[in-house]
Formats: structure tokens, C-alpha cells, sequence
């Protein structure tokens, strides 16, 4: 028998919280990703690798916020542990795939089509893993075309989401490149649960008897991720780069009669103390894939 699925068990409630908790994994995990190319080689493997659990944290939290008001008629339903569990880790191991490949190879041509392509699959593939771990007396069936469309939408929001996070160094870029982030996720979620329909084994369940996931179980699962996330964005907040998008000031070669700078927390500092900038040597600004090109002089570094 066709079952009475309700998807929005508390309203706008869910959605909107979902949606703003897929863009804070994408915020923090994108901005991982643009200052994985402003660091030392050996630290990016470092911050890329934050970058794609915080997004794929954030892709796991959503769903499971969407599914607290997703119910079925007269089947109470649970998870199996492992699978559910398992979504987590393909996730974050996808997502990083094609956070590493735009981090190193840029974001532009087959690299960023590759890296978006993964990215918006492990969303995807995230999503059904979820669904595939629910267990509740009732059959699953899909409609294929709306199951492609919503893997279509991952794909390609991702692959512009990352676009943006490489190719953009501000704040207002990265806030939207993390809007784009969280349509990805939440569309495709949504868009996969549309293509959803359920047949119930009960011979006749009642209609005012929902029953919604168990709370004891999604409770649990959603500390974790909740708790990981709250560390990195403590992590972005006590980095100002990571906040602003300014790539680190690269000091100019040593001239006769000028003192060479040196880094101290971070900034780059005259050999007497003072700030390294207008007035205290040439800067150099540097994007991934060029080399350093020196910022044109003034009257007071001339």
C-alpha cells in the first residue's frame, strides 16, 4: 500500500535550519580551501584535508536535520548504524577528492569540472546512503529521472561553488560561494526526496498515525558532526586570513640600504620592528599557479 510520507513534519523549520547548517560547513570548508593556496606546500594537505570534513560535516548534518521531519504513516522508523554511519565517511572522502584536485590543480579547465563532478557526487551519493540505511516496514522506490535531476544539481552547484572558492579571495565572494554550497546540498537533497515513493507491508495503517524517525538515534549522530564543526570554525575565526581573504604580503628582495624584513605571528616586520608595507619595501602579492609579481612603487618605496 502507498504510504503517507510527510516531509516537513515541523514546517519551514527544518529546511531553512538544514540549509543554513550546509552553508556553514561550505563556508568554513571553502575557506579552508582558498588558504590551503596561500601557505606553505607542506601545510596545504593540512587545511585542504579541514576543508573537505568540515563541508562533508556539514552535508551529513543537513540531511539528518531534513530527515527529523520526514515520517511515514504507521511505520515507525530507525537506522542501521554502520550504513548510516558509513554515509559520513563517503562524504568526506569524496568531498576531498575533489577539494584536492582543484587545491592543487587549480580551479580552472579539467581539473575544476573533475573536482566538482566528485564533489557533487559524494553529496549525492551522501544522501541515498542516508536513505538506504533507514529501516522502517515499507519498500523504497525511486522515479530515475528526478533522481538524476537532483544529482545533476549537486554536480553542477559544487563545481561553482568551487570555482568561486579558487578563483575569489574576499569575504562577500566567499559567503556566496558558501550560499551556492548550501543550494547544492539542500537542493539535491530535497530534489531526491521528491523523486521518493513509499509502499507500506501494513494492510491498512491508520492516517493519523505518524511516526517519525527515532530521536534517540539522531541525536547522537548529529553531536559529533555539530561539535567537529564548532572546532573548525574556531579555527577560521582565530585566522584572519581565513575571515578577510588577504593573501600574505611576500616581502620584496633585500636592496642595498634597506632592512630585510622578517614574519613575526604572521605579519612581515622590519628588521627594527616596524610593519612591512607602504613605506618599508616593495610588496608582492601572489595567486596560485604565478609567480610573485611586485606591486608597483611609490614615491615613498622608490
Amino acid at each position: 500500500m502507498h504510504g503517507t510520507v510527510d516531509g516537513f513534519g515541523y514546517g519551514l523549520v527544518t529546511p531553512l535550519v538544514a540549509y543554513l547548517m550546509a552553508c556553514l560547513g561550505g563556508a568554513l570548508g571553502l575557506r579552508c580551501t582558498a588558504r590551503s593556496a596561500l601557505v606553505a606546500r607542506a601545510w596545504r594537505p593540512a587545511w585542504l584535508a579541514l576543508g573537505s570534513a568540515a563541508i562533508g560535516s556539514g552535508i551529513w548534518s543537513m540531511h539528518f536535520i531534513a530527515m527529523t521531519g520526514f515520517s511515514v504513516a504507521g511505520a515507525p522508523i530507525s537506522y542501521d548504524r554502520p550504513l548510516t554511519y558509513s554515509g559520513l565517511g563517503v562524504a568526506v572522502v569524496m568531498v576531498g577528492v575533489g577539494i584536492f584536485i582543484v587545491g592543487y590543480r587549480g580551479a580552472t579547465g579539467t581539473a575544476l569540472f573533475t573536482g566538482g563532478t566528485i564533489t557533487g557526487l559524494g553529496i549525492a551519493s551522501m544522501h541515498y546512503l542516508g536513505m538506504a540505511g533507514m529501516r522502517l516496514d515499507a519498500t523504497f522506490t525511486y522515479n530515475t529521472l528526478t533522481v538524476a535531476l537532483s544529482v545533476a544539481i549537486a554536480m553542477t552547484a559544487a563545481t561553482a561553488a568551487l570555482w568561486a572558492a579558487g578563483r575569489v579571495r574576499g569575504l562577500r565572494w566567499s559567503v556566496g560561494a558558501a550560499l551556492v554550497m548550501g543550494v547544492a546540498v539542500t537542493g539535491m537533497h530535497y530534489t531526491g526526496m521528491a523523486a521518493l515513493s513509499v509502499h507500506t507491508h501494513l494492510a491498512a495503517p491508520a492516517a493519523t498515525a505518524v511516526d517519525a524517525p527515532e530521536s534517540g538515534l539522531l541525536v547522537p549522530m548529529l553531536i559529533g558532526p555539530l561539535v567537529f564543526l564548532a572546532l573548525a570554525a574556531a579555527v577560521v575565526v582565530h585566522e584572519p586570513l581565513l575571515v578577510t581573504g588577504d593573501p600574505y604580503r611576500v616581502p620584496a628582495p633585500p636592496r642595498p640600504g634597506v632592512p630585510a624584513p622578517h614574519r613575526t605571528h604572521g605579519h612581515l616586520r622590519d628588521t627594527d620592528g616596524h610593519p612591512h608595507g607602504p613605506g618599508g619595501g616593495a610588496r608582492l602579492r601572489t595567486r596560485p599557479g604565478t609567480a610573485a609579481q611586485p606591486a608597483a612603487r611609490t614615491p615613498q618605496n622608490r
